[in-house]
């Protein structure tokens, strides 16, 4: 139901999004992808977030690197995700991610991003004053830049058998960011909302997802 659109970053870089949801909707969110690229699953996400009436764009980070980038969930793809990640800098980043803020225009806008792109919509939180709310599902960097300060309300949540995301590290957010709301889901792995990966967990998944719009929703009224 969307369509693959053009951004410009305000450094000159051009990249594709993914755009989707009604052209009237008062608020919007940028979704922030896996290391898997902008790919069917991700789309996916973004148009059922559109059919709750948001706007929705979903930058692709990796044309930095390589454009058009679209990974399955397979160890080679995972490798290969992992690669193109570590050759975008944070600051690249969250230019692509303005890049999109900047074309939901003057909405409400929340961040949402998933595994990497959990990480980034913390960072949307921390290092942008664009958004007013952000969550990120298990993002592996959070616990790196805990101490960084929210300009928003922020979301979280995590699978407590997340091999990549000790409960250490959960609890070392949650004693650093007091204010943020944690869920932890007993028996999830990492990816326990991407039903494409063996990781999916249907129940866990459920109510992320219910939290993450209850969310959404009392702090983007409208």
């Amino acid at each position: 139901m969307g369509r693959m659109i053009e951004l410009a970053a305000e450094d000159g870089h051009k990249l594709g999004a993914y755009q989707t949801g009604p052209d009237d909707a008062v608020k919007g969110l940028v979704v922030v992808q896996e290391i898997f690229g902008v790919n069917g699953h991700m789309r996916n996400v973004c148009d059922q977030f559109a059919a709750a009436g948001y706007a929705v764009i979903a930058p692709a980070l990796f044309d930095r690197v390589q454009r058009g980038v679209e990974l399955g969930y397979g160890d080679a793809d995972r490798k290969r995700g992992i690669e193109l990640r570590s050759e975008v800098t944070a600051e690249a980043t969250m230019a692509d991610v303005h890049a999109a803020a900047a074309a939901l225009g003057q909405r409400k806008l929340g961040i949402v991003g998933y595994c990497w792109g959990g990480t980034v919509a913390w960072w949307g939180a921390t290092r942008s004053n664009r958004f007013e709310a952000a969550v990120g599902w298990y993002g592996g960097g959070i616990a790196a830049t805990r101490e960084e300060h929210p300009n928003c309300a922020v979301q979280l949540h995590f699978g407590a058998e997340d091999h990549g995301i000790p409960l250490s590290d959960v609890e070392a957010i949650r004693a650093s960011q007091p204010g943020v709301e944690i869920y932890i889901y007993q028996g999830a792995g990492h990816g326990f909302g991407c039903d494409e990966r063996a990781s999916f967990d249907a129940d866990a998944a459920e109510h992320a997802r219910g939290r993450t719009m209850d969310f959404l929703a009392r702090h983007l009224p409208g």
